[in-house]
């Protein structure tokens, strides 16, 4: 709601400064360009989303995901041995940190979501509800999809030529996140 109270107020405030600056006659044409640029984005992203939740979606009927899940249970078995032994907030980690390393981060929220509140009402849990916050937000990407849609809806012509640097930078990323996580913990 106040968001909401903001934005017009943002567009009030542009529209009177246009007119008050004399440029409203470019005010239409300007709003039209915006409009139909944010439509072609929107419409390209939202395919290429469409697109990788789609294969995630066939990967995981076809058991890959839980070939991937099954894969890294005895890494995320050390990072979260509260919630190991609790089979449903477990299964819905794995699944998120599955979607997450695709890159499917839309794909992972509600997996996200569903194995933050299986944690939270765990006991003794908050290093591994830290863990599972600092891994959603620096996520490994072997495959950054949601990156790449936005490139190639920009026109790069190689979206995923990114993949070494994304990797990298993921890595550490989650490693320090995971390093702070711990130290602070032990204040």
């Amino acid at each position: 709601m106040t968001i909401s109270v903001l934005w017009v107020l943002c567009m009030a405030a542009s529209i009177l400064y246009s007119c008050y600056a004399g440029t409203a006659a470019a005010l239409t044409p300007a709003l039209m360009e915006g409009l139909q640029s944010a439509v072609d984005f929107c419409l390209t992203a939202g395919a290429m989303m469409v697109f990788w939740c789609g294969l995630f979606t066939v990967m995981d009927k076809a058991g890959l995901a839980d070939a991937l899940a099954r894969g890294l249970r005895p890494v995320l078995r050390r990072l979260f041995p509260v919630t190991a032994c609790h089979p449903e907030p477990f299964a819905a980690l794995s699944a998120n940190v599955s979607a997450n390393l695709l890159g499917l981060g839309n794909a992972a929220t509600p997996m996200g979501i569903r194995a933050a509140q299986g944690i939270a009402a765990l006991p003794n849990a908050a290093r591994e509800l830290a863990c599972l916050v600092v891994m959603n937000t620096a996520s490994i990407q072997l495959l950054p999809t949601t990156v790449a849609s936005v490139r190639a809806s920009l026109g790069c012509a190689a979206p995923l030529d990114i993949l070494p640097c994304v990797l990298i930078t993921s890595v550490f990323s989650v490693a320090a996140g995971l390093l702070a996580v711990r130290l602070l913990h032990r204040l």
